[in-house]
């Protein structure tokens, strides 16, 4: 872990938020988790407990590690109190260009100069990020995989701004917190999103068609090409209406390639948003 990153602000407490809290917190840092309401934030470091009460339970965590990195964590709704004495603050909002811009432009009011504004966005411009967030030479992009305590991947995404001393502080941050880094370029969908929803759409086209049954995709991809998880069991776990939202900004920025099926766009109408509304591609 850099030396220049002790402090961690996560915004947004939610399935990303919590688990980058979670790994900041067990690498060492101090970390505040940050919701618009206490009652969320408190939710997030909830979770946070639960998982690392599995851990314990599977022998990979010891109780004195789950107790250290509970201690390192503080659930707050203040966020101009919350930006104070910070090193690094990563966003995890929902996908507004216009909410995390305002966010960051909040922390950036707040902040010391030195920290560093990171965004977790899967698919917006980082450049624009940049351009809203105040401090833009100090603007990246950590992209995240879920669940984050356990997916070892940290995309780092390249505004046209982003100094290369950022860079290298958080390549080392990303090493620290036990990721390993892939660098990209600021382009619609990076590299990670852009190759995944691809074979995710393809996959909903395939079921949409009568081709094969979820399950069977799913089984085709991780039997036969070795994916941890199936695409659209995957789409189930990150939720099909962000799945709708990077489709909608591909299809506009790319190509016709990332045009959302009827399907999906039906599933959405209908609420089933995947895992976290007990239906979507499959029932849970």
């Amino acid at each position: 872990m850099p030396d220049s990153i002790r402090t961690v602000l996560v915004l947004g407490a939610g399935t990303m938020g919590h688990g980058i809290a979670h790994v900041c917190a067990q690498a060492g840092c101090q970390v505040r988790l940050f919701d618009v309401k206490d009652e969320l934030a408190q939710a997030g470091i909830a979770k946070i407990r639960g998982n690392l009460d599995k851990g314990v339970e599977k022998g990979k965590v010891t109780a004195a590690d789950r107790d250290q990195t509970l201690a390192r964590l503080a659930a707050t709704s203040d966020l101009a109190g919350a930006s104070k004495d910070i090193d690094l603050c990563v966003e995890a909002v929902p996908e507004s260009l216009e909410l995390k811009g305002k966010v960051f432009s909040t922390v950036h009011q707040h902040a010391p100069a030195h920290a560093i504004l990171a965004s977790n966005t899967s698919s917006l411009s980082l450049t624009a990020l940049a351009a809203a967030s105040g401090r833009p030479a100090r603007t990246i992009g950590l992209h995240f995989f879920n669940p984050v305590h356990i997916m070892k991947l940290l995309e780092i995404v390249l505004a046209e701004q982003t100094a290369p001393d950022v860079l290298e502080t958080c390549r080392t941050f990303g090493e620290g917190i036990g990721k390993t880094t892939i660098v990209v370029k600021d382009s619609p969908g990076f590299a990670t999103s852009r190759l995944g929803l691809v074979i995710g759409l393809e996959a909903m086209r395939m079921v949409e068609s009568g081709v094969a049954s979820a399950e069977d995709i799913d089984k085709a991809m991780e039997l036969g090409y070795g994916h941890p998880m199936g695409p659209l069991k995957l789409t189930d776990l990150v939720g099909l209406d962000v799945r709708l939202a990077i489709a909608e900004h591909l299809h506009k920025e790319v190509g016709e390639q990332f045009r959302p099926p009827a399907l999906l766009r039906r599933l959405v109408r209908a609420g089933k948003l995947g895992k976290k509304t007990g239906e979507g591609f499959y029932r849970w």
